[in-house]
């Protein structure tokens, strides 16, 4: 269904070919996935398939790609819509229309379908994705996670025969995502259709692929094969796979189930160094006020008694929360609980209806920006909100004037999260991931004491994420408050001290994150699920109590 042949992509001005020596199939009715480190070129090879590359984006295609017996290099997007459909990393630069069920017809329309085939297969798509009570909504005011549902639903509806995919899950809670994936797969299974994913969380995904191919480095070469073959000599692999790693299983097991099956050794081993009470994290540095008995520091957020209306919808209500230094917090629940209301209420973009929210002595939503800059820094969902000069290089200087900070300090952020890129790369020109570190980079360069991220990990690797949970422990060690909004239960599991779940408004579980999230089927890590009733969270956890240095 989808065939390289030796393709390589070179865009202009670039000093060498994004991604060669692409050759390989996709037969009708696989779900292949493509992974690799963060710039290697996955969303290319991805445009390639959909004719974006080279139509819309420049540059030169070499080779030949071929959909269904078409050529994208003489087809170009809108000659392939009715055989392949395209969900983006950013959704909103998907949207044409205003409303939910607008925007899933939308596709149908321009193909000429029929008004009751179109009405049907609106309905189905609403039940699959979970979108029936969204279905008159403004697309203006959902979150995230329900943008990029209802994206991937405007795709679905006019029955492509082959679905490119660039990080389908990445916004999505851990229910929603099993629900996505669960709809491809049965797609795949049912109706075979063909489906190629880019995805940096193979955890979610992994299981669910006939295939891989893996993009090692940039330029470099794929490697094709079964999951379990590549994971192997993989350069980036899911927390199940550093653990199949660790205790030396071979075949290695892409699943829960398969590790659990093979772990009661590896659990007898562990048995004696277990973590004893729930709000254990042995791996973590404990927060400033549980250091400090002697005095309970300020804190430097709080809120009280909190409520947010927006567009008649109640986002947040009563919400206590207090923010102490040194403290790291995972905001988590499902696409639409409040997250990212929230962190807006903290950094002034959002009026609280009733309540009260304060840094330190300051009300943010009262205060001068050049002001708050130095109390509270956020980094949104989109990083492109922050990011607005034509070079890395400027987009530093201009974070070093702002924060008022020594020239250089942006840009030594830059190389510690995004090492390899060069001062004159345009932000456009980053893949998500690499804009992300960019604006995180700007944002710590004021050092606020309250930093906020909005799905700091959306679009990152393992390498990167390591690198950015290196930092952030670093800031918490030297005693900023951190909270992130985050589906990322891997990312919880390994940075938080506390985890706060939020449902439709409301909090519904603040504690220890060992506590929370062990309890919580939907919300635990991996190596928990594979290692319960003992309480471990991390491999990292794993690999201390065994006193070896294997992978993680």
């Amino acid at each position: 269904m989808i065939r390289f042949e030796d393709v390589s992509v070179t865009y202009d001005g670039a000093a060498g070919p994004t991604v060669q020596g692409i050759d390989f199939e996709v037969p009708e009715g696989e779900l292949v996935l493509l992974a690799g480190p963060s710039g290697v070129g996955k969303s290319t090879v991805l445009g390639a398939v959909s004719g974006l590359v080279p139509h819309f984006t420049g540059g030169t295609l070499r080779g030949r790609v071929t959909v269904a017996g078409r050529d994208t290099r003489t087809h170009k997007p809108r000659e392939l819509a009715d055989v392949v459909g395209t969900v983006g990393q950013d959704p909103l630069a998907h949207f044409v229309t205003d409303t939910v069920e607008d925007e899933l017809a939308y596709g149908m329309e321009s193909l000429g379908l029929a008004p009751d085939v179109m009405r049907r297969r609106v309905e189905e798509t609403l039940d699959l994705l979970g979108l029936a009570d969204l279905r008159h909504r403004p697309i203006a005011t959902l979150s995230g996670g329900q943008r990029q549902r209802v994206a991937i639903g405007s795709v679905l509806t006019p029955h492509p025969g082959v679905l490119v995919l660039d990080e389908p899950t990445s916004a999505l809670d851990p229910a929603a995502a099993e629900e996505v994936l669960a709809v491809l797969q049965r797609l795949v299974h049912d109706l075979g259709t063909t489906v190629l994913m880019a995805e940096h969380r193979l955890e979610r995904v992994i299981q669910y692929a006939d295939r891989v191919v893996l993009l090692p480095a940039p330029g470099a070469a794929p490697v094709l094969g079964p999951p379990a073959e590549v994971m192997a000599v993989s350069p980036v692999y899911p927390p199940v796979v550093a653990l199949g790693r660790l205790a030396g299983w071979n075949p290695l097991p892409m699943t829960v189930r398969d590790a659990r099956r093979r772990a009661a050794d590896l659990r007898r081993r562990l048995e004696n160094d277990a973590p004893q009470g729930r709000g254990e994290l042995r791996d973590k540095p404990q927060p400033t006020r549980t250091r400090e008995r002697s005095a309970a520091p300020t804190p430097v957020g709080a809120l009280h008694a909190l409520s947010v209306t927006r567009a008649r919808v109640r986002a947040l209500r009563d919400i206590d929360l207090t923010i102490t230094p040194g403290e790291t917090i995972a905001l988590m629940g499902r696409n639409g609980a409040g997250k990212s209301t929230l962190l807006n209420s903290l950094v002034g973009l959002v009026t609280p209806s009733s309540g009260t929210v304060r840094l330190g002595e300051a009300v943010p939503h009262r205060t001068a920006p050049k002001d708050l800059v130095r109390r509270v820094g956020l980094v949104p969902q989109e990083p492109r909100d922050l990011l607005y000069a034509d070079t890395v290089a400027a987009e530093c200087a201009a974070a070093d004037k702002d924060a008022g900070a020594a020239p250089g300090t942006c840009r030594a952020l830059v190389t510690e999260l995004l090492p390899g890129v060069a001062d004159d790369t345009h932000p456009r020109d980053l893949s998500e991931g690499q804009r992300l570190a960019l604006a995180l980079a700007v944002v710590l360069t004021a050092r606020p004491p309250l930093l906020l991220l909005d799905e700091p990990t959306r679009g990152l690797d393992y390498a990167a994420k390591a690198r950015l949970v290196a930092v952030l422990r670093g800031l918490a060690a030297e005693g900023h408050a951190i909270v992130l909004a985050t589906h990322d239960v891997e990312l919880a599991a390994e940075l938080a001290h506390r985890v706060v779940l939020l449902a439709e408004g409301e909090v519904i579980a603040d504690g220890p994150t060992a506590e929370v999230v062990v309890s919580s089927p939907s919300f635990a890590p991996q190596v928990t699920k594979i290692l319960a009733p003992q309480q471990w969270l991390t491999v990292s956890q794993v690999r201390a109590a065994l006193g070896t240095g294997g992978a993680s």
